[in-house]
Formats: structure tokens, C-alpha cells, sequence
């Protein structure tokens, strides 16, 4: 049955549904049922092909799964008569936390230019506001400015620059003429409801950058003095986290000790050379003094340049990214940006890559 909606899906008249789309006639937003799952499997297939790299996706049941567990609200954008135009979904994972995660965003070429990515993401954040969440973290491809506009156009704001993220497997539709290489993203947060004050701390080189982006995202917390009570433990200790389908790696700095340079040089070395990874990402907590003075004291000796700043479940808190890049060729003037705040700060993510030397 559904192999035979899919056939007449491809058999209506192209510019019918984009009429209809213009017109804004019979498009609907809404929650996805976990009985229509199929639905996201046939957007993903039709613009990525088997080439999006979190594999979920493709798996009905899985997505189901998500949904009735309450990981996942799941945005679809569709006409009345079930045809399947675009999607997007908030991620919260298995334990609840103040921010969500926006991704899985999907519109047909048929669909594209019509604005269902801002109004599906104005559905969540509505949602999202009305649930009590703070705000909404999402990566937007820098391959093109398109979907950075529409985060732009809902009151969204960049919080950095992930240089070399996607891997060139990935391919969308979007973006086919386009030599396959890795792509980078602009990192952004939509605040939807005021937090409480926090104290949150930043190395001195970094600070400023910093500052700016928590005034203009709205992230909750003040940017404070470094406690004189403050000081580091003996040995450091971090998790890596290993993303085989992105060939990259991250590394979150639980602990900062006076080992912490000697652990993550090593540590780069070993996904670098011997693990061959293209890229490695370090996150540092803000709300942790200790990050502050380790980063102070080993500031010109740390092969990584300032990416940006956004909540890391793995951490429970906002954290401060790093990048090192191996061998991936960048240009400046290949990444587009969507704001005059975007492309400041991509200014400086790039500088900061090549003042460090972290791309090699």
C-alpha cells in the first residue's frame, strides 16, 4: 500500500504542488504520527538518497520509537492529501533537557523557496515556548545561505562555525552542482523563554567573541570574574566520543587538570594518525572556572581554533567548542553566511583556525 502512494506521489503533476505551495493552499503543518513514519523515510530518500549520515532515518521503526518515547517531536509539512513536502524535528534525547536540538530539516525541490522551513520551525518554537524549554539549537549548512536566512528569519542568531563537519558523502540535492568535499555549518540558537542567571566564565583570548555571541543569542548567563578559590585538579578527565559515519571525533572536557595540554595533545594524535580522523572537536563547559585557567595556561601551545558556543547534552551545560582540522581544505569564501553578526564571526573562526595552526 504505501509502495503504491508512492507511485502516485511521483505521478502528480510537479507544478500542481508547487501551485498549491505558492498559494499556501492545503499545506499543512503538524506533528507526525508514529504510524506515518514511512513518511520522513521517503522525504530523507528523496532528497539525500542513502547518503544522510545519521542512519535513524531510514528506519521506520526507529522513528516510531522516538516519537511514542518522547525523544523526538517530529514536525511534518505536507498537503491535505497526504503528499509529503518537508520535515523537521526536536530532539531532546532520553533524559529532558532546557534546550532542544533542531535537525532532520527536509524539503523537497518542489517545495523549496516557499518558506516551510521557517514555518515548520515557528510551529516547534511554539511548542517549544508553551513546553517551557529555553531555546532551540540547530546547525544550518554553510554550503549555501538558504536555511541560515530562515533560522535568521525567526529570531535565531549564529553562535559559531563548525568548519569541516559534513562529511563529502553526503550528498543533497540542494547543493548538486557542487564538488563533493566536507562541508562546514553554522551553529545557531533561537532563545524561546528566559533562564535563570548563571555565572559563566571565558578565557581571557576568547572572551570578547564570547560575550558578544551570549548578548546576541540570548543564551542565559552572565560572563564573570574568575573565582580566586578557583583552581585545577592534578589529572585531567575527558570523554571522546567517536562519530565513525562523520569520520571526526569530540572530546568533552570533564574535568581540567594540570595535564590537560599533555591529554589532549596526545589524545589529537591518536584520532589524527593513527585513526585517521579528518577533524577533532574539543568542548570546554563555560559554567566551569577550571576551563578558564587550563585554557589560560596552555593558550599558545593548543593546536585548536575557537569554533563556537552551544548546549552540549553530553555535558549538561553551554560549552565553549574547539576545532582541529586535518588536511581539509578550506576557503572562507566558500562558506556563506546569512547575517552581518554570521559573517563577523566566521571571520573570526577562520582567523583563529589559522592563527593556532589547527588545520594540518
Amino acid at each position: 500500500m504505501r509502495d503504491a502512494y508512492h507511485r502516485d506521489v511521483a505521478s502528480r503533476n510537479v507544478h500542481d504542488i508547487q501551485a498549491q505551495v505558492e498559494g499556501q493552499q492545503g499545506v499543512e503543518i503538524l506533528f507526525l504520527d508514529p504510524e506515518d513514519s514511512h513518511l520522513l523515510v521517503h522525504l530523507v530518500k528523496e532528497v539525500y538518497g542513502d547518503s544522510y549520515d545519521s542512519p535513524w532515518v531510514y528506519e521506520e521503526d526507529e522513528i516510531a520509537r522516538r516519537i511514542v518515547a518522547g525523544e523526538t517531536k517530529s514536525i511534518i509539512a505536507r498537503l491535505t492529501d497526504g503528499t509529503p513536502l518537508g520535515h523537521m524535528a526536536l530532539m531532546m534525547g532520553e533524559q529532558r533537557t532546557p534546550v532542544l536540538h533542531a535537525g532532520v530539516a527536509v524539503v523537497t525541490e518542489r517545495a523549496r523557496g516557499q518558506h516551510l522551513f521557517t514555518r515548520m520551525k515557528k510551529y516547534g518554537a511554539d511548542w517549544a515556548q508553551s513546553a517551557d524549554f529555553l531555546g532551540i539549537f540547530s546547525e544550518a549548512t554553510a554550503a549555501h545561505p538558504y536555511s541560515q536566512k530562515a533560522n535568521i528569519d525567526l529570531g535565531a542568531v549564529e553562535s559559531g562555525f563548525l568548519l569541516g563537519w559534513i562529511p563529502k558523502s553526503v550528498s543533497n540535492s540542494a547543493a548538486a552542482s557542487r564538488t563533493a568535499h566536507r562541508e562546514s555549518v553554522a551553529l545557531f540558537y533561537l532563545k524561546t523563554n528566559d533562564g535563570p542567571d548563571r555565572p559563566l566564565y571565558a578565557p581571557d583570548r576568547h572572551r570578547e567573541v564570547i560575550s558578544a555571541i551570549v548578548d546576541a543569542t540570548g543564551i542565559h548567563g552572565i560572563i564573570q570574574a574568575l573565582p580566586s578559590t578557583a583552581h585545577v585538579a592534578r589529572s585531567s578527565r575527558i570523554v571522546v566520543h567517536e562519530i565513525a559515519d562523520h569520520n571526526l571525533a569530540t572530546v568533552s572536557v570533564l574535568e581540567s587538570g594540570e595535564d590537560l595540554a599533555e591529554v589532549l595533545a596526545t589524545t589529537r594524535d591518536r584520532l589524527v594518525f593513527q585513526d585517521h580522523r579528518d577533524a577533532v572537536y574539543i568542548d570546554f563547559s563555560l559554567e566551569d572556572p577550571r576551563t578558564e585557567i587550563a585554557l589560560e595556561a596552555m593558550d599558545t601551545e593548543l593546536p585548536f581554533g575557537f569554533a563556537g558556543v552551544f548546549p552540549n547534552r553530553h555535558m549538561g551545560g553551554d560549552v565553549m567548542r574547539l576545532q582541529s582540522l586535518h588536511n581539509i581544505d578550506i576557503h572562507q569564501d566558500d562558506i556563506a553566511t546569512g547575517s552581518d553578526f554570521g559573517r563577523s564571526l566566521l571571520e573570526y573562526v577562520v582567523g583563529d583556525l589559522t592563527r593556532t595552526g589547527a588545520n594540518h
